[in-house]
């Protein structure tokens, strides 16, 4: 590793790798420790003497609000007007020639150019460029006409046919936040030398990452320029619009006005107003600027250019990890020679002028088939590797190089497809990528890490396939270990007490998930992967009082109770309400008593409540269906009713299959899986025959006690296993193994989903007890299952 190393630092070195960078991360950025940062194109990192530096200036200094006379707020205005200055320095603008308007982020500069041009008389027309962010593409829900060029040729044949009589807004991106590819920065000078009447808006968000952005030349540059500074220096957020004083008119047509952006307005009577005229920006900065993000900027510039130079220091540095992180990924292949990565690049990585430091790729399994993009960012979390997957904001991006079509996009959405969530494979195509991002304080570590990363996991270690294993041989016959319900959801388990058979209703286990905690702010619903703490809420259901105690686990604190009953009650107050859990929209019932709020606030720590979706109440609130599943299948035409569960009714997990994958951690070193990690509803113990890991891949059907279930697929896991359950402390295992052992046509999967089958002509209250006989069918059974369950549930007469 070390001569591996060696050699990648003496390349890179001579291609402009900056090495005093190394030295750099632990005083500046204490933050990486232990953390392989890829995701530059998003943010870049703050140094800590940026945030030290602002924090001293904002103690010894008073600063108050710019649009007063009074000595602290000409104080901000003074320094306001220097800063502004010296950002225009930055990228080489001439103040003669350019005004800078401050402004939330690179989006909202597009939208106060896009105000302007909807105040046209005829509105305008619109053109974009195919790897345009989606901020840019949506200017045209606006205009009156829009047009996308799907390439750089459309844009050149455009630009040559000369024509003074249309006129409008033509838009591109500096560089492609997908891909990394720069485009051409001539356009500008060239549309206004033969489309006079057209203006030029360039996305510079993604460019001034780890690049210079040169406007130098005032005839040669874009009309207006946006970018946003935390993508600079990674604090504060802080955007800009910069525009060329020479296109400014078409700004004057903008007809909202608030805040200091005015001289004189009346209110009543007369339509009058009178707008500042000083100054380019001062009627188009509305309200109070956000100065002190402004003041934090110009300490963001010190120390940026004290750490490292120049822009086009780093550039070269970012580069040059570029070129290294191409090559290595470009060069992992299978075993059958077949390249893991799919890299989307235009014409390869030959000079920093067409090509920024992003990489946008997929990865393929030795037979060719696609590694879920979803499923390698679960694994690279645990790993506390940061990338960014998905669409990236930018839809030309994954039309064009993973090389959907826009009506597949179309037909991916309707089929439940959304932005951030699992299905990252559909009809056998991504509908994404994963992308890496270098910048200023990146190393070759970093790149080490992240391609050991890939070689660990995803290179010539294919999984084995159920198909391929074949059922085990012989008859199974169990026990019920242990049942658990999780009447809030996400939090801690109530164990059912051995010898309580415990009821079966239509949704599943009678309280199970009837509850869940959903954000103050949001009103959706909350989860232990995201807040681990919600570990340590325990829920007791104590039928004989009538309520739901919950404990916080190692405390002291008295617990809250919560009737089990919805009848009005003067210590629980609930209301009506909607919200969203596993991106379903529900009719939920929220508790607003303040006790109630302020005890589950406090043990998550951030603004939450409880919320309820009772199984009976009059409106009969379950879940429409069964969520859809590639692995969980609708049978015969039947829908599981589920309360909040993600997929199912019940989860089924076999105690042979945790001591085989506690076999393999414990051989690696690894910390144990307890059985909680799993969530599982019931789980069994098989009597008849020893060591028969993961046998209930092949289960059909059991029955416990005297009911039957029918087993509905294998549960997809995501790192929440990995939080313990009694520390809410998260750990690499066994999230590592399962995607090492477990890893199943692209799916990591553990244990079985199950619904309950009732009786026909049942009399008796469904239900099932710790130490109940657990007699299975299994794939290639030739018996069938008793005929006393209900016929059709099971396909038998």
């Amino acid at each position: 590793m070390a001569s591996r190393r060696d050699s990648l630092l003496k390349h890179a070195i001579a291609d402009g790798y900056n090495p005093l960078v190394e030295g750099l991360r632990a005083t500046e950025y204490p933050q990486l420790n232990e953390i392989t940062y890829l995701d530059h194109a998003g943010t870049t990192l703050y140094a800590t003497s940026l945030i030290h530096s602002f924090s001293e200036d904002l103690c010894a200094n008073l600063y108050g609000n710019p649009h007063s006379p009074s000595p602290s707020s000409q104080k901000t205005t003074k320094r306001i007007d220097d800063i502004r200055h010296r950002v225009l320095h930055l990228f080489n603008a001439d103040p003669e020639q350019f005004d800078i308007v401050f402004c939330a982020n690179a989006t909202a500069g597009m939208k106060l150019v896009l105000e302007a041009f909807t105040a046209q008389e005829g509105g305008f027309e619109y053109r974009y460029h195919v790897d345009a962010h989606t901020s840019l593409v949506g200017v045209r829900e606006l205009a009156n006409e829009a047009t996308c060029f799907s390439s750089d040729a459309e844009v050149e044949i455009w630009l040559k046919g000369i024509c003074a009589d249309s006129s409008g807004l033509f838009g591109w991106p500096a560089q492609s936040n997908f891909s990394g590819r720069r485009l051409p920065r001539d356009w500008a000078v060239r549309l206004r030398d033969n489309r006079p009447g057209w203006y030029s808006l360039l996305d510079a968000a993604a460019l001034v990452t780890s690049a210079p952005l040169d406007l130098s030349d005032a005839r040669a540059a874009p009309d207006f320029t946006v970018l946003s500074f935390y993508k600079m220096f990674g604090f504060p957020d802080l955007g800009a619009l910069i525009i060329r004083k020479g296109s400014a008119d078409i700004l004057q047509s903008r007809r909202y006005f608030g805040g200091g952006t005015v001289d004189a307005v009346v209110s009543r009577n007369r339509n009058f107003h009178a707008r500042k005229a000083g100054s380019i920006h001062a009627h188009l900065e509305d309200g109070t600027l956000a100065f002190h993000s402004i003041l934090a900027l110009d300490i963001a510039i010190s120390t940026h250019k004290r750490l490292y130079g120049s822009f086009d220091n780093i550039s070269r540095h970012a580069f040059s990890l570029t070129q290294i992180a191409h090559s290595l990924l470009s060069e992992l292949a299978h075993g059958n020679r077949r390249k893991l990565c799919q890299i989307y690049t235009s014409g390869g990585h030959i000079s920093s002028v067409t090509q920024g430091p992003i990489i946008a790729f997929n990865m393929q399994r030795a037979d060719g088939s696609w590694i879920g993009y979803a499923e390698v960012e679960k694994l690279a979390s645990v790993k506390n590797i940061h990338i960014r997957t998905g669409g990236m904001c930018n839809p030309g991006g994954i039309e064009t190089s993973v090389g959907l079509e826009p009506w597949e996009i179309e037909q991916n959405y309707l089929a439940g497809h959304r932005c951030w969530d699992e299905q990252d494979v559909m009809h056998g195509k991504p509908t994404g990528a994963i992308r890496v991002s270098l910048g200023a304080m990146s190393t070759i570590d970093d790149l080490i890490v992240f391609v050991t990363f890939l070689e660990e996991f995803y290179l010539d270690k294919e999984p084995v396939s159920l198909a391929l294993q074949g059922p085990p041989i012989g008859k199974s016959e169990a026990v019920v270990e242990s049942l658990t319900i999780y009447p809030i959801k996400s939090c801690g388990g109530f164990n059912i007490p051995p010898g309580e058979c415990w009821e079966i209703r239509p949704h599943g286990f009678a309280w199970d998930r009837e509850w869940c905690l959903v954000h103050l702010g949001t009103g959706s619903a909350i989860d232990q992967k995201r807040y681990n703490k919600m570990a340590l809420i325990r829920p007791r259901v104590d039928l004989i009082s009538g309520y739901l105690e919950v404990y916080l686990h190692n405390s002291s604190a008295a617990p809250l109770k919560i009737p089990l009953s919805l009848a009005p009650s003067a210590s629980c107050t609930l209301k009506s309400s909607r919200s969203r859990v596993c991106g379903d929209e529900i009719a939920a019932l929220t508790y607003t008593s303040p006790h109630i709020t302020d005890f589950f606030t406090s043990a998550v720590g951030v603004p939450c409540t409880l919320a309820r979706f009772p199984a009976v109440s009059e409106n009969r609130h379950f879940k429409p269906r069964l969520k859809a599943s590639s692995f969980i299948q609708e049978k015969e035409g039947r829908i599981a009713p589920i309360l909040l569960s993600n997929e199912s009714p019940i989860l089924l997990i076999n105690s042979s299959s945790i001591d085989k994958l506690n076999e393999t951690i414990r051989s690696t070193g690894g910390k144990l899986a307890k059985p909680e990690v799993f969530r599982g509803n019931i789980v069994v113990r098989e009597t008849t025959v020893a060591n028969r890991a993961y046998a209930e891949d092949f289960w059909k059907h059991v029955k416990i006690g005297q009911e039957y279930f029918q087993l509905l697929g294998p549960c997809r896991r995501c790192h929440m296993v990995c939080v313990d359950q009694e520390t809410a402390e998260k750990n690499e295992e066994p999230y590592v193994t399962l995607v090492k052992t477990r890893r199943i046509d692209g799916r990591v999967l553990f244990g079985q989903h199950a619904m309950h089958l009732p009786l026909q002509n049942g009399s008796r209250v469904p239900g099932i007890r710790v130490g109940d006989v657990v007699r299975v069918w299994q794939d290639g059974d030739g018996e069938e299952v008793n005929e006393d369950c209900l016929a059709g549930q099971v396909g038998v007469a």
